[in-house]
């Protein structure tokens, strides 16, 4: 279990260069509209830092990191829930993602034209929110329709979905996404029958020039604003710089980074915030053989966790042996650790804590 994460955005915000960036995928980036017309996809591995101690630890075989995939969707315009612009093919690539990235422009270069013809971050977003807001509305109205006469016919299920929708009708009313309403988890499960497109977290990455990624300037602090009004998080990226440290080795990376005043790439900061956003944590399986990331999220029960190895350890599920790695790390080798009585017997209620390393005892 990884997670998916669509790049929306208008056409030449840098969506492209910022995904072949992100997944040194090669995807198509030009200086005109519309040139990805088929989503591109990327996979890339999860950075955790405790895999690769654990790995050394074990002096494991193999190290398998955990993967989320990179969705570049084309370039959204005026009127895309209409099908402007290929807009209806466009929208339906996002109805598959698990979060989505959007991308906008907050640098000046007269040579990169805007179709919008001017620099304005919060237009750039709010337009493209009003267009996957009226393309779920689209959605809403006709299962309102149905589940209204359903309603009146006396089916109860109909009657509660029909709340919901009413609620949904009202968010949309006011020109807000889904997302930036608080549901209930009753509420959310009806809401994700239909997938719609704002009701998926969402993030923006605010695409500046070389030298403003640890700063920002004047457009990323107007996105800044925007998206807090939604409850939203801003990751700022210079496309330009992390192109560059796409095509460095990693301890050329590290060196990089460090010169730039940068923590962490921007990959980083768009995977974390990604996990952030939608509950996610890892644990670990090590052995002699391998040493793996598994992402599950945060409050899962031991079976949970086990089924996303394989759906036969969920069903039968025994018990799991499990380390907390801070423990491990103390301790410095499972054996150790097991000496001093800190591996535990989990039984199927206990919920995973992030950074566990856990053996499942399962029936066959």
């Amino acid at each position: 279990m990884g997670f998916q994460c669509g790049i929306v955005g208008l056409p030449n915000v840098g969506k492209s260069t910022i995904f072949n960036a992100l997944t040194s995928a090669g995807a198509e980036a030009a200086n005109f509209p519309f040139c990805t017309k088929d989503p591109n996809v990327g996979v890339v591995a999860v950075p955790d830092t405790r895999l690769g101690k654990l790995s050394e630890a074990f002096k494991t075989k193999k190290e398998v990191p955990s993967f989320m995939q990179f969705v570049d969707i084309a370039g959204l315009v005026r009127g895309a829930h209409k099908g402007e612009g290929l807009g209806n093919q466009f929208l339906q690539h996002i109805r598959d993602t698990d979060a989505i990235m959007h991308v906008v422009r907050c640098f000046d270069d007269i040579d990169v034209t805007h179709v919008e013809n001017t620099v304005d971050p919060v237009r750039d977003a709010q337009l493209i929110l009003t267009e996957l807001i009226l393309k779920d509305l689209d959605t809403l109205q006709g299962r309102m329709n149905k589940d209204s006469k359903l309603a009146a016919a006396g089916q109860k299920d109909a009657k509660q979905r029909m709340d919901v929708w009413t609620k949904l009708s009202e968010t949309f009313d006011n020109d807000q996404p889904a997302f930036s309403r608080e549901w209930s988890n009753e509420e959310n499960s009806v809401l994700k029958e239909l997938h719609f497109l704002t009701a998926k977290p969402m993030f923006f990455c605010a695409n500046v020039l070389e030298g403003e990624q640890n700063t920002g300037n004047a457009h990323v602090d107007k996105l800044k604003k925007f998206a807090n009004e939604l409850k939203c998080e801003v990751v700022i990226i210079s496309g330009k710089i992390e192109s560059e440290i796409a095509e460095l080795k990693d301890d050329e990376k590290i060196e990089f980074l460090k010169e730039l005043g940068m923590d962490e790439s921007g990959l980083d900061k768009v995977i974390h915030t990604g996990y952030r956003m939608l509950g996610l944590q890892h644990y670990f399986t090590a052995g002699e053989k391998e040493c793996r990331a598994w992402t599950v999220r945060i409050g899962a029960k031991a079976p949970e966790a086990a089924g996303v190895i394989h759906s036969d350890f969920e069903r039968g599920f025994i018990r799991a042996e499990t380390l907390s790695y801070a423990d491990f790390l103390a301790m410095g080798s499972w054996n150790s650790a097991r000496e001093k009585g800190l591996i535990r017997t989990e039984g199927k209620e206990y919920e995973v804590k992030d950074g566990d390393i856990m053996h499942f005892l399962f029936n066959v």
